[in-house]
């Protein structure tokens, strides 16, 4: 970076301005490479113009930098207030509706006419394993409430800050640039790390359809010790072939860890305490047709180290120059298969990006974020630990909350759906399956 300035100028004052200058650039970019410099160029022009106006060096700092940049809308938190409002409002005329179609089916049964569904079975004859979120996204998602219309604004221009949109004047920007022979780059988007971890669907899918998903939420100390583990777990049947109606479910529970089960209130609960078989309990009736289903559900709560299916050991050790840091991961439960893992580690802003020694994997540093992502592909039985080693300026607290995700195609629990059986001479029924272990929250505190 070069800094042109007059022969009148202060030198010292020219030296801490280069200085600052220097370290705007990590701020937005991980690297000091030319497409990385391209790929933020505006960000840079607004945080040098913070720096520098009119040829006069501004007394600012970096913090006051992020702060002005960054900049805050009165009017957008004003929309935001009233869009959730309006949401909540929706949500609960929803509710409203249900309960009157429910008073109106159980009036109806009482008056001996047809019930126009099947008894309370489906989505919501049984609530989900936690209210307000989903195991994967591959579970069908409640329709979305209608948004009511906001009240009419008064007419005329607004001088209001809006963010988030990308305007006609942008767009007409960019097509001009293009016109003239510039390279335009897309957008980078959002970071694997980021975004929600997807295991792709089964290729063949039959008529009948099992998902079994379980999702974790685990929280230990930096020094030790389980303060809480909870596991969820359910199996979703969907039947899509009106033959397969009048099925069984054949249930093989491996499980040694304690689990709680719970069937459905349809689900005959003698057979399935008996044999370990899912079937309603009067067996004329068929399941409901292409509807998702959750006849069993378990869960696992516990706070025995033993059961922790990945530990994390993070050693922050201070030195001369600021931290030397030493993470490791173990896999204790020998029979999963974890994909996609993401080690996350906070590191303190504004010292630079971290020296990187010994690593087992890949890792990213997200200096806008101050994060540093610790990627490992897949971690099994033949990859069952590993370690990173990193030096940067800080404190050992800068370094927590450690938080790690995953998917699996493994059960954690090892409860699987054996066999499928039509109910009328126990034939058995082809079906397709799906396994999925995700995490909700996994953090070290």
């Amino acid at each position: 970076m070069v800094l042109i300035t007059t022969k009148n100028s202060n030198i010292l004052e020219d030296l801490e301005t280069l200085r600052l200058f220097s370290r705007v650039i990590p701020e937005y970019c991980r690297v000091l490479e030319e497409s990385e410099i391209s790929e933020h160029c505006f960000d840079l022009i607004f945080a040098f113009d913070e720096i520098v106006a009119l040829g006069y060096r501004e007394n600012v700092n970096l913090a006051q930098i992020r702060t002005f940049t960054e900049m805050d809308s009165h009017e957008e938190k004003v929309f935001r207030a009233v869009r959730e409002t309006q949401e909540r409002e929706a949500k609960a005329e929803m509710r409203r509706k249900a309960k009157e179609l429910q008073q109106a089916r159980r009036d109806a049964e009482r008056s001996g006419k047809k019930v126009p569904a099947f008894g309370g079975f489906g989505n919501s004859g049984m609530t989900s394993i936690s209210s307000g979120s989903i195991i994967t996204d591959t579970i069908m998602e409640p329709e979305k409430p209608k948004m009511v219309a906001a009240p009419a604004r008064p007419s005329g221009p607004s001088k209001a800050l809006k963010l988030g949109a990308r305007g006609k004047e942008v767009d007409n920007f960019v097509d001009k640039l293009k016109s003239e022979g510039e390279t335009i780059m897309p957008s980078a988007g959002k970071r694997g790390s980021d975004a929600s971890k997807i295991l792709p669907p089964p290729a063949n899918v039959e008529g009948v359809h099992l998902r079994v998903e379980e999702k974790i939420s685990l929280t230990c100390g930096r020094d030790g010790g389980l303060q809480n583990m909870e596991v969820l777990g359910m199996i979703t049947l969907r039947v899509s072939d009106d033959k397969s109606g009048r099925i069984r479910l054949m249930i093989i529970n491996n499980d040694n860890k304690g689990l709680q089960l719970q069937t459905h209130p349809n689900v005959d609960k003698k057979l399935f305490t008996a044999e370990s078989v899912i079937g309603l309990k009067n067996p004329e009736k068929s399941f409901p047709l292409n509807n998702d289903v959750g006849v069993l559900k378990w869960r696992l709560q516990t706070t025995d180290e033993a059961l922790i299916p990945l530990t994390i050991n993070c050693w922050p050790s201070e030195s001369g120059t600021g931290c030397d840091v030493n993470i490791e991961y173990e896999l204790q439960e020998e029979n999963l298969e974890l994909n996609d893992v993401v080690i996350t580690i906070p590191v303190p802003s504004g010292v630079g990006a971290p020296v990187i020694g010994d690593l087992d994997g890949e890792y990213k540093h997200d200096s806008r974020r101050n994060l540093l992502e610790w990627c490992l592909p897949v971690i099994d039985s033949n990859n069952k630990s590993g370690s990173l080693e990193f030096s940067i300026a800080g404190q050992p607290n800068d370094f927590f909350p450690v938080n790690v995700s995953f998917v699996s195609k493994r059960s954690y629990c090892d409860i699987q759906v054996a066999k499928v059986t039509h109910v009328d001479g126990d034939n058995s029924a082809r079906f397709s399956s799906e396994t999925s272990f995700v995490v909700d929250k996994y953090e070290i505190l």
